[in-house]
C-alpha cells in the first residue's frame, strides 16, 4: 500500500531551507513536489526530458530519491511499467539513500542498482548509486571497481569523482603533501577535456583533506586559522582553479553550484576577498553544506560570514 501524501504547504526548518540539493533546478524541484505527493508521472517526464545528460541524469536521480516516500512512490512507477530504467534506477538510489540512514539493509540496495543497470546498460546512475553506497560502507578494492564502471561509461563524471576524491582523503594518518588524493585529483583533471568542470576536482580534493586533517586534530577547526590553504602548493590549486572559472564557467552544469561553493571556501580561507566576492555573487543564495561545515561547523552560518566578509555586507 502506497504512503499517503504529505500536507501541501508543511512548514519547514529555516535550516532546511538554506539548503537544497536541487540547487536551482527550477524543472527538478517541479517534479520532487510532485512526487512528494504520489504524482510520479512528473518525475517520469523529467528523466525522460534528461535522456543520456549523465550528469544532469545523476544530479536529479540522486534529489528525488532523497524525498522520504519516493520508494514506494518508484515501486508503484514500476507497477505500471515493469521495464523502466527510469523507475528502476530510480528505486535503486532511493534504496541506497535508505541503506545509508539505518532505514534499510544494504544488500537489498546493492541488488536493486545491478538490476537498474542491467536495464540500461550504458547508464552510468546505477553504478553512481552503488558507489554512494560503498563509498560508506564498503572495501577500498569495492570502491575503485564500482567507480571505474561509472566512468567507463561516462569518464569525466562530476559527483562519481567528488565520491572518489571524500574517500581517497579519509585513507592515510597526518599531513603529507603528497597524499595519493592530491595525485589522484590532478589526474582527474589532467584527463578531462579543458572544458570540464574536473579542472575544480584539486580544490575539492584540498578540503576534503582538511576535513580529515582538521577532524584527527593536525589541522585548526577554524578553517580560517589554518595555514592549509597558505601554502606554495595550495596557492597554485587555487589559483589554477579560479583561472580555470573565469575562462570555461559552465553556466549550464547541473553541479556548477557545489563546485562555486568549494572554490568560494577556499579563496576565502585563502583571504582572497575580491575572488571570493566574485565567486559569492554568482553563488547567490544556492549555498552547500560541504565545505562549509568542514571540520564540524555549522555551514549556513559559516557561509554567510564568509559572504559577508567577502562582499562587505552586514
Amino acid at each position: 500500500m502506497s504512503p499517503p501524501p504529505p500536507p501541501l504547504g508543511r512548514a519547514r526548518k529555516r535550516a532546511a531551507q538554506a539548503f537544497d540539493d536541487a540547487l536551482d533546478d527550477a524543472e527538478l524541484i517541479t517534479a520532487r513536489l510532485a512526487l512528494a505527493q504520489g504524482r510520479w508521472q512528473s518525475a517520469r517526464s523529467l528523466l525522460v526530458h534528461t535522456g543520456d545528460d549523465w550528469d544532469r541524469r545523476g544530479h536529479r536521480v540522486t534529489v528525488l530519491a532523497k524525498e522520504p516516500y519516493c520508494a514506494a512512490w518508484a515501486r508503484e512507477w514500476l507497477l505500471a511499467e515493469p521495464e523502466s530504467a527510469d523507475a528502476s534506477v530510480l528505486l535503486a538510489l532511493a534504496l541506497v539513500r535508505r541503506a545509508l540512514r539505518g532505514k534499510e539493509k544494504p544488500a537489498p540496495a546493492r541488488e536493486t542498482c545491478r538490476n537498474a543497470a542491467a536495464l540500461a546498460p550504458d547508464d552510468p546512475t546505477p553504478w553512481l548509486g552503488l558507489l554512494l553506497l560503498e563509498r560508506s560502507l564498503g572495501a577500498d578494492d569495492e570502491v575503485v571497481r564500482v567507480f571505474d564502471q561509472v566512468r567507463g561509461r561516462h569518464p569525466d563524471h562530476h559527483h562519481a569523482h567528488q565520491l572518489m576524491v571524500a574517500r581517497l582523503a579519509e585513507r592515510g594518518g597526518g599531513p603529507d603533501p603528497l597524499h595519493e588524493v592530491y595525485d589522484f585529483a590532478n589526474w582527474a583533471a589532467e584527463q578531462a577535456p579543458a572544458d570540464s568542470p574536473l579542472a575544480i576536482l584539486p580544490v575539492v580534493a584540498h578540503a576534503e583533506r582538511y576535513r580529515v586533517l582538521a577532524a584527527a586534530g593536525h589541522e585548526s577547526a577554524d578553517p580560517n586559522a589554518s595555514g592549509h590553504w597558505a601554502g606554495r602548493r595550495a596557492r597554485l590549486v587555487m589559483k589554477a582553479a579560479f583561472d580555470w572559472w573565469l575562462e570555461w564557467e559552465q553556466d549550464d552544469h547541473p553541479r556548477r553550484l557545489i563546485d562555486l561553493n568549494f572554490l568560494a571556501h577556499a579563496k576565502s580561507c585563502e583571504g582572497r576577498g575580491a575572488e571570493a566576492a566574485a565567486l559569492f555573487h554568482r553563488i547567490g543564495e544556492h549555498a552547500t553544506p560541504a565545505p562549509w561545515s568542514y571540520p564540524d561547523r555549522a555551514p549556513y552560518p559559516a557561509f554567510r560570514a564568509a559572504r559577508a566578509s567577502a562582499l562587505g555586507t552586514p
